[in-house]
């Protein structure tokens, strides 16, 4: 099932020019963009700032990112959750559906939204260009994965939340490059969309192709748990610190939630 934590359920179902969520701010979309900004708590004009480029998940839209910072950080980042392509509705009284598709096209359509959202946050605030992180949930976690590796130069790093790694059009092409680029995978210990048996199989994936990867797994279905969201910031901030350097290869970090 796609969706976030009970008490973080409460997304606007109207867009609005502005929503305050705990003092960081959030800009909904409008007729002119199909993207959420978020802006830190106490924004500081001469600080530059690590990005977070999130995809939503399927079936919500760019509005997710309003129930994730507030658990992620509410001031270490500058935010931004572009819109994923209209699916199909499967019955006629069924609202708009967005989500993140694995065509050849639909990709060329996300990278464009993705890098036209990069620059919209550029222009408005002070982003470190070199900090640039692509985080999503589910399909947009498989998504962040192919678009990153597709681009690896261009991010600091990629974050799969549920999300498993992308199959078909050659998702490796670039390995050289991306054995430079940090990856974190998270997952649900129940997940029925993204079980066990499928994250040991792209760990060993992962592993064999020599990538740098962080997998943790939670004691969670289908979802997006606190702690989850709050290793997103550890480990983002840890790299920072570390100066972008990322476990061995050879020696994949691995860890798991308790309940």
């Amino acid at each position: 099932m796609n969706r976030t934590w009970p008490f973080l359920q409460s997304a606007p179902q109207s867009a609005k020019s502005t929503l305050d969520v705990q003092s960081g701010l959030f800009t909904a979309s409008s007729q002119g963009a199909i993207h959420t900004l978020f802006a830190p708590l106490h924004y500081e004009r001469g600080y530059s700032y690590p990005l977070i480029v999130w995809l939503h998940g399927r079936g919500s839209d760019e509005r997710q990112l309003i129930r994730v910072m507030p658990l992620v950080s509410m001031q270490n980042y500058v935010a931004v959750g572009p819109r994923g392509t209209l699916l199909a509705a499967s019955a006629p009284e069924e609202a708009e559906s967005f989500g993140w598709q694995q065509s050849e096209e639909h990709v060329q359509q996300a990278e464009q939204a993705i890098f036209d959202s990069i620059d919209v946050v550029g222009q408005k605030f002070h982003v470190a260009p070199r900090r640039v992180f692509l985080a999503g949930f589910d399909c947009g976690g498989t998504l962040a994965f192919r678009v990153a590796l597709n681009h690896p130069s261009r991010f600091a790093g990629v974050l799969s939340l549920g999300g498993a790694f992308p199959t078909g059009r050659t998702p490796l092409a670039h390995l050289t490059e991306a054995r430079r680029l940090p990856i974190f995978l998270g997952a649900g210990r129940h997940s029925s969309v993204y079980p066990p048996e499928r994250v040991c199989e792209d760990l060993r994936l992962l592993h064999s192709a020599g990538l740098s990867i962080t997998l943790r797994q939670y004691p969670c279905g289908h979802e997006l748990p606190p702690q989850m969201l709050a290793d997103v910031d550890r480990w983002i901030m840890d790299l920072i610190a570390t100066g972008g350097s990322a476990a061995a290869a050879s020696d994949p970090q691995w860890s798991r939630e308790t309940d």
